[in-house]
């Protein structure tokens, strides 16, 4: 059922029926107005939630999606969330008269095998109808919840064989009816859930489409729903043209790579993603056959719906940034996402950390394979974590509280064609906001003892990666403390001859004798005063090291981001003075000579 229900969501909804002609100029400014009201949905929730995710880090995301359940409008948000929301929505849209649709009805989803993206990613929605009672659109709000009443807190439970372990899976749930909460059903939702923030963020998720629906209301007064229905057709027009005039100004051929997970949560080692990128005039096929299906993994499921959004979110990231996003991409662009594979698992496989692993690997290999055609826009839409330290306990009223570890980093920013890597956190995360060491300490019993790069952690290229940093924290109470380390054996790619990114590392209890590092994954019961230090992994370089400007290799060595020995061995830059007494110069001959003989070695091998 699994199989051919994913079939069925994805596939391509014509055309709103509409007799109304419409101007450019005038259709765009209806999808202003749309993406406007995504804008203040989504501004409504990160102010009126109650856990820092949503209300401080911004984990949330709002878009429009028509009755045929294309994507209409977004906001600026969680650039993978922009893509997963309406297929949570076509799966509501089929139970349209099951479920009694109606204006005032918000209804709820997440289940992962009926179109959502892992379990706590949660896509509340509600329906606009237009002066005949027809349905006209439907305003969604999806944002990340720090629990969904599983296992373990935070619903990543490491050694998970099915969803069930994982949490509550909704499919469809009407949460309020022609205006009226159901508040048995909200009752319901919110005791599944370990953490009493959750029943703000619910209301206001619930009241952020209520306050979105209403300004929709009021657009389409003003336009008419004809007017809207022809300018959402339109724009989805203009975003798909657009994109296949940009493809077909690739060369045709195929572009293929392989991209690999350390191991699963059981430690099976090396799995596998592939994509083979096939450009073919004005239709680019994204193709993930060869990427690993053993049934035997674990940890390493992500769903369909997040998949297909991973895809699109690399696939966005290589054209102009102009183009509008909406269902136009998804016309333009065919996906072949084998049924089985870790990119599509069977019915009922576990998903939260899917999300994390194989969806960064996913979009890295799209990433790889576009760098061949277009290396000024490759930067990897990626966060490459295994998933972050998560710190839980109670509170003095016996209240479960969780760090999610979502601390501000700098990690995975590659450098591209002309620019560095720069930056606290990859360009992947959008309007994400990590966590700031004073809400953190502010809420939880914790102390940020240190968040510093780390020299010689950058992936060397001829433009550099951001290099990592060493984050450490300190209990100050007895805690549960949860990870799973990966992208230490494979690291992030680098692109053109660039060099790949420094690995991640993990260490527990440090300073203490009985100090240890992560290697797997750990659920530990930590001590008062243990401390955690998490070295994320800096960014991948672009092109080759050796051509690196030499003036730019001592400006990166005066700023301490990496040391003399790795300009001379890396690099091939040799300096005259010290930066001690800041005298430091290219040794111009030096260099041309180090360079020389480290290219005859790269040609003896």
């Amino acid at each position: 059922m699994s199989f051919e229900l994913n079939r069925r969501l994805a596939a391509h909804r014509p055309p709103l029926p509409t007799q109304a002609n419409i101007d450019p100029v005038t259709a765009s400014i209806i999808r202003g107005g749309m993406e406007t009201i995504c804008f203040e949905a989504a501004t409504h929730l990160g102010r009126a939630a109650s856990s820092p995710i949503i209300n401080q880090s911004n984990e949330r995301n709002a878009c429009i999606v028509d009755a045929h359940g294309r994507l209409a409008g977004s906001a600026i948000g969680t650039p993978h969330l922009t893509f997963v929301s309406q297929m949570t929505v076509r799966y509501g849209l089929e139970m349209f008269d099951e479920f009694d649709w109606g204006p005032g009805d918000v209804f709820l989803g997440n289940d992962p095998d009926y179109g959502g993206g892992h379990l706590p990613d949660y896509n509340v929605y509600a329906p606009v109808f237009d002066e005949s009672g027809k349905l006209l659109l439907v305003q969604c709000l999806q944002a990340h919840q720090g629990d969904t009443g599983g296992k373990d807190p935070g619903g990543f439970t490491l050694e998970a064989t099915d969803i069930f372990t994982e949490g509550l899976a909704i499919p469809c749930l009407k949460l309020v009816h022609r205006g009226e909460h159901r508040k048995d059903v909200i009752k319901l939702v919110t005791r599944n859930n370990r953490f009493a923030s959750f029943a703000g963020d619910l209301a206001a998720m619930i009241s952020g489409v209520q306050y979105a629906v209403r300004l929709l209301q009021g657009l389409v007064a003003k336009w008419g729903a004809d007017a809207i229905r022809a300018a959402i057709n339109h724009s989805i027009d203009q975003s798909e043209k657009r994109v296949r005039e940009v493809v077909a100004g690739w060369p045709d051929g195929v572009y293929e790579a392989d991209v690999f997970i350390d191991h699963d949560t059981a430690g099976t080692k090396d799995i596998r993603v592939h994509v083979a990128c096939t450009v073919a005039g004005d239709q680019l096929t994204v193709d993930l056959t060869g990427t690993d299906d053993r049934q035997s993994l674990v940890g390493v499921w992500n769903t369909f719906g997040n998949s297909r959004s991973y895809i699109m979110t690399q696939v966005v990231a290589a054209m102009d940034p102009t183009i509008v996003k909406n269902e136009g991409f998804f016309h333009a662009v065919d996906m072949l996402i084998p049924e089985g594979c870790i990119a599509q698992p069977p019915p009922n496989k576990p998903a939260a950390l899917g999300s994390f692993h194989p969806a960064c690997e996913i979009t890295e290999a799209v990433c790889v394979a576009l760098s061949a055609i277009v290396p000024d826009r490759s930067a990897p839409q990626v966060y490459k974590m295994g998933m972050p330290n998560a710190v839980i306990g109670f509170d003095p009223q016996g209240r479960m509280w969780m760090d999610q570890g979502v601390d501000s980093r700098t990690c995975d920013t590659s450098a591209v064609q002309g620019i560095d890597g720069w930056g606290s956190c990859p360009a992947a995360l959008g309007n994400l906001l990590l966590s700031q060491v004073e809400d953190a300490e502010s809420r939880f019993p914790i102390v940020n003892i240190s968040r510093e790069m780390t020299q010689d952690s950058e992936g060397a290229g001829r433009w550099r990666g951001q290099p990592g940093s060493l984050n450490s924290k300190q209990v100050t109470q007895p805690v549960m403390a949860m990870t799973w380390m990966v992208t230490h054996d494979h690291p992030l790619r680098g692109l053109c001859g660039g060099d790949d990114a420094s690995p991640y590392s993990n260490r527990f209890r440090v300073g203490a004798p009985d100090e240890y590092r992560i290697d797997l994954s750990a659920t530990a019961q930590l001590p008062e005063g243990s401390v955690m230090a998490y070295q994320y992994g800096g960014g991948a370089g672009f092109g080759p090291a050796t051509d690196r400007d030499p003036e730019a290799v001592r400006e990166d060595v005066l700023d301490e981001i990496i040391s003399v020995a790795r300009a001379r061995d890396r690099y091939g830059v040799v300096f005259t003075g010290t930066v001690e007494e800041y005298d430091l110069a290219v040794d111009t001959a030096a260099t041309r000579a180090r360079r020389d003989a480290m290219s005859m070695a790269v040609a003896a091998e």
